[in-house]
């Protein structure tokens, strides 16, 4: 008599069935597939390769080399249907450059198809842009010109060694939702895409009026002359070299009304120790770059922040502490081996100046003692210190919004939303790992930002849904130890689903998941997944049997 042992197979699950239920419901592999037809004879679509490419930077972001080996860990075949031989590194590649040139139709019918299904409202919508790094000499005549560059620019990590690309988010205030994404040269200057921004944002509100919420690369006679053209409300920050501090030093801050708003940051802290927020409100003149454009009167909404005074208060004494010790150094030294000439003085006085950031305030005289080798004596200007002393704390905004629509107040409430956009780049940057990218040509490095972007918005998705499934303040236990109640972030729901296993199973033996913590089957409810109904059998055809998933 024989005994046959059939052999478990275990995979991980995580949160490949909550990845593939968002996806279904956007049509991502729909919407890809309709506009990139593959041949008929190919195993895999290309709308097929993109989802499981979004839900491996949901679940373990991969090399493109070692998405194959994910998937063979991962119940990637019994979810999608795909099978890890398909998805070896050229097949991905020849995805990716099948979308490059569909890049913005995928973005724009993918983020209407998630405002329309998920009922996202966009009556306030936040712009702003960021850089990627990346390593590699990418030679502009490797290059290929109908798709962004790999340029240097500014990048935002500093990194000017390196060249970028660019990304640009429009994020919906309801959930910070990225309903629109666009890939840009390194090169490209954030002002001059606010136009195209607006044209995009506009077709994804439709018909209802939104508010447009950016940072200060809007503020300029251009782009605020086609946002007023367009129709387009919008509240942005003046930079601060538009507003001298002599502005702010006359502003009486006991008459400025006070805001009744607290960040999350905050909120947990008694009332007396939180940061306070107070507006006034007058009027901002924009002159044009020619003689012959009209001035543009803009309504602007004067803020002060009691943390961002104590913050600038702070960064100033320590400046000038560093800067006095540093004075002080050159002066003891003065005449001696290092700083023998007044030019040599007159430098170092410049690097630190510049280096501490002091030369408005910095007074500097250097002489000559009796032996005629150079002294120096300095001082700090108490009137120009006591202007920025009464200038912390405050900053501008201007806004197109009209009094009887919205109060000063309100419109700092609104301009407020934009950390929301700062929140979802550094889920950008970090859980879904846009970077470091390794792609050969500049085609498919866009290709592949725009797939994390996909994959962001389906990680914003899912928190907006657990939050909204929760209610009330939208907190819940069980996602720390000391069982706390916190609102629920993507990143802590795709940690506590990734331990989901999966029990492959055989003939004799269904398919089972395997529940390692009691929060898992709570955030599987309150998305409105139900592991127990596999997705498969609706989108290949080789799977023809229906599963049941015991829990």
């Amino acid at each position: 008599m024989e005994c046959v042992v059939e052999s478990v197979v275990t995979k991980r699950l995580g949160a490949l069935p909550v990845a593939a239920e968002f996806l279904r419901r956007l049509d991502a592999a729909g919407i890809v597939d309709g506009l990139c037809p593959g041949r008929e004879i190919a195993h895999l679509t290309h709308g097929q390769v993109i989802e499981v490419l979004v839900a491996n930077r949901l679940t373990a972001p991969a090399p493109l080399v070692r998405v194959g080996d994910w998937a063979r860990t991962w119940a990637v075949e019994e979810v999608f249907g795909v099978e890890a031989e398909l998805l070896n590194d050229d097949r991905l590649a020849r995805a990716l450059d099948a979308i490059a040139p569909h890049l913005e139709e995928i973005a724009g019918s993918v983020g209407a198809r998630a405002i329309a299904e998920f009922g996202i409202d966009t009556a306030r919508l936040h712009w702003d842009m960021t850089s990627m790094s990346v390593h590699g000499a990418y030679p502009a005549g490797d290059q290929e010109e109908q798709y962004p560059q790999v340029k240097y620019g500014h990048p935002k990590d500093r990194r000017v060694d390196l060249k970028q690309v660019q990304a640009g988010l429009g994020v919906a205030a309801d959930g910070g939702v990225p309903v629109f994404s666009r890939v840009l040269d390194g090169g490209a200057g954030e002002d001059a895409q606010v136009v195209d921004a607006i044209k995009a944002l506009r077709t994804l509100a439709g018909e209802h009026r939104f508010l447009m919420v950016a940072d200060s690369k809007p503020f300029s006679y251009g782009n605020v002359t086609a946002l007023l053209g367009a129709g387009v409300d919008f509240i942005a920050p003046v930079p601060a070299a538009r507003v001298k501090d002599e502005v702010y030093a006359a502003l009486d801050l006991g008459r400025a009304t006070a805001v009744d708003y607290t960040t999350e940051r905050d909120a947990h802290l008694l009332p007396d120790q939180r940061d306070s927020y107070r507006v006034l409100e007058d009027v901002h003149l924009l002159d044009g770059p020619r003689a012959r454009d009209p001035q543009l009167a803009l309504r602007r909404i004067l803020v002060h922040s009691t943390g961002n005074a104590q913050g600038q208060r702070r960064a100033r004494e320590k400046r000038l502490a560093k800067a006095a010790a540093e004075l002080d150094k050159v002066a003891r030294g003065a005449g001696g081996r290092y700083y023998n000439t007044p030019e040599k003085i007159a430098a170092r006085i410049g690097v630190i100046a510049k280096t501490r950031r002091v030369a408005s305030c910095l007074r500097t005289a250097i002489g000559a003692d009796a032996t005629d080798k150079p002294t120096l004596t300095w001082h700090f200007d108490q009137q120009i210190l006591a202007t920025e002393a009464a200038a912390d704390g405050w900053y501008a905004l201007v806004t197109s919004r009209p009094p009887e629509q919205d109060d000063a107040a309100q419109v700092l409430r609104d301009y407020k939303g934009q950390g929301a956009v700062e929140r979802r780049y550094s889920d950008f940057k970090g859980p879904l790992a846009v970077t470091p990218l390794f792609v050969q040509h500049n085609r498919r490095m866009p290709a592949l930002i725009q797939v994390i972007c996909l994959a962001l918005l389906v990680f914003c998705l899912i928190e907006r849904q657990v939050r909204r499934a929760l209610g009330g303040d939208q907190k819940m236990p069980g996602l720390y130890p000391d069982a706390r109640r916190v609102r629920p972030t993507a990143r802590m729901i795709l940690f506590h689903l990734g331990e989901l296993w999966l029990r492959v199973g055989s003939a004799t033996d269904p398919p089972t998941i395997v529940i390692t913590r009691g929060v898992q089957v709570h955030l599987l409810d309150l998305l409105g997944v139900q592991v127990d109904r596999p997705r498969w059998p609706e989108t290949c055809g080789r799977h023809t049997e229906h599963l049941s998933w015991p829990l």
